[in-house]
């Protein structure tokens, strides 16, 4: 399989945002699971905090959706053209499902949808723009007590973080996120991949002063 990144890497961060059409009962357990993505993340790079990803099958899964103007298959468009480093289309799929999020009235669609549009930013190299989403996120996230969809944010807060050089504060979210995910039992991918997000910037810290 074609992957992009380096080849070390920590257990995979849980696939973040959960397709609109997922049961509630899903959605409860796994509020910000990937549905038709999985398979095609792989373990992050503990270097970059980034994931590597599968490029042929994320191609495949594109050609799949093929026109497909969902709200569903549009944030899943966006993920997949981010991984594949084509980021315009991205952003454009991207802005797509957030508009699309905003009409349905449902509040946690559309904080996905901001989040899935966030981390877009983040791979453009807007951090402070990714950040400020994020954190904001994050707080309608605890707000609501959308405990996952909060530990989701929290973990892509302290990634940015990280990629800014502020590594005490993405030290901090992350363990934020990995507080939560051990208080909600979360899958132990999800607790896993906290946890060594934890240490790596543990050790940029310490590597870089």
């Amino acid at each position: 399989m074609a992957r992009c990144g380096s080849s070390r890497t920590t257990p995979t961060d849980a696939a973040p945002l959960a397709k609109e059409t997922t049961s509630s009962s899903s959605c409860a357990s796994h509020p910000c699971r990937r549905v038709n993505l999985e398979g095609m993340i792989t373990p992050f790079d503990p270097e970059t905090l980034r994931e590597i990803a599968d490029e042929s099958a994320a191609v495949a899964r594109l050609n799949e959706l093929g026109d497909s103007r969902s709200t569903a298959a549009l944030g899943e468009k966006a993920e997949l053209y981010r991984m594949l480093g084509r980021l315009d289309e991205a952003l454009q799929a991207a802005e797509q499902c957030f508009r699309l999020a905003h009409f349905t009235g449902d509040r946690e669609q559309l904080t996905r949808a901001r989040l899935r549009r966030a981390i877009v930013f983040q791979y453009r190299g807007d951090l402070e723009r990714a950040l400020a989403e994020m954190t904001s996120c994050r707080a309608s996230a605890h707000i609501e007590s959308w405990d996952a969809l909060e530990a989701f944010a929290a973990q892509h807060e302290g990634k940015v973080l990280f990629e800014l050089g502020r590594y005490d504060e993405a030290k901090d979210s992350v363990a934020h996120a990995l507080d939560i995910r051990q208080r909600i039992e979360a899958p132990k991918d999800q607790i896993e991949s906290s946890r060594f997000a934890v240490e790596a910037i543990m050790r940029r810290s310490l590597r870089d002063g």
